[in-house]
C-alpha cells in the first residue's frame, strides 16, 4: 500500500531537524519537496529543500490545480504540495515524508486519509518555541512575534493529528517519531 508520513509543527518546534534525522535513518522514506514563494535561506537548495518560485508562478499553479493543498501562510508567502510530487515518490515505491505547516498537514491528511500518518511535533512551551526562533537568527524580532502568535493558534490544532511528539530532548523525539512510523508502516 502507498503510504505517507506528515510531520507538522509550529515554527521553531524542530520538525525540519526531525525530518532530516528520519531521512538519514530510514532509507524507504522520500522527502516531498514543497513549493514556496518565501526567500531561500542560506543553506537551502532549489529542487532539494523547496521549489522556490515567484508569487506569479505560484498563482498560476493554483489556477492550473497543480496542488494537493496550498496556503498563504503570510502575505505573499505561499507554500504548497504539488500533485506531481506525490506521484513521483510513489513511483519510486517509497513512503512520502512531508515537512509541512500545521494547516497544510491537516489538509494532506484529509486528502490521503488512511494512507497517511499525521504527526504533530511540539515544543514543551511557547517560551521555548520563541527562544528557538531567536537562536535560529533567520527572522526579525517583529517576525518572531508574528510567529509566536501563530504558534498559539496552531497548538490548538494538535488534536486533529493522529499523534503528537514533544520535542524536549531532540534524540528522544527523533527515536519516538521513528518508532511510530515503523508501527504505521507495518499495519
Amino acid at each position: 500500500m502507498k503510504k505517507a508520513v506528515i510531520i507538522s509543527a509550529p515554527s521553531g518546534s524542530g520538525k525540519t531537524s526531525i525530518v532530516k534525522y528520519l531521512l538519514e535513518n530510514k532509507s524507504d522514506l522520500e522527502f516531498s519537496i514543497s513549493c514556496t514563494t518565501r526567500k531561500k535561506r542560506k543553506k537551502e537548495i532549489h529542487k532539494k529543500d523547496y521549489y522556490f518560485v515567484s508569487v506569479n508562478d505560484f498563482k498560476n499553479k493554483i489556477q492550473n490545480k497543480d496542488f494537493v493543498e496550498w496556503e498563504e501562510v503570510y502575505e505573499n508567502v505561499f507554500y504548497g504540495t504539488l500533485k506531481d510530487e506525490i506521484k513521483r515518490i510513489w513511483k519510486l515505491n517509497k513512503i512520502i515524508i512531508f515537512d509541512i505547516d500545521v494547516k497544510g498537514g491537516i489538509n494532506i491528511k484529509k486528502y490521503l486519509k488512511e494512507k497517511a500518518l499525521a504527526i504533530f511535533i511540539k515544543c514543551p512551551s511557547i517560551e521555548e518555541n520563541k527562544k528557538r526562533l531567536q537562536l535560529r537568527g533567520t527572522e526579525s524580532e517583529n517576525e518572531i512575534e508574528m510567529r509566536v502568535k501563530k504558534i498559539k493558534e496552531e497548538n490548538k490544532k494538535e488534536k486533529e493529528f493522529d499523534l503528537s511528539v514533544i520535542n524536549k530532548e531532540f534524540e528522544k523525539a527523533c527515536s519516538e517519531t521513528l518508532e511510530k512510523i515503523q508501527i504505521f508502516q507495518n499495519e
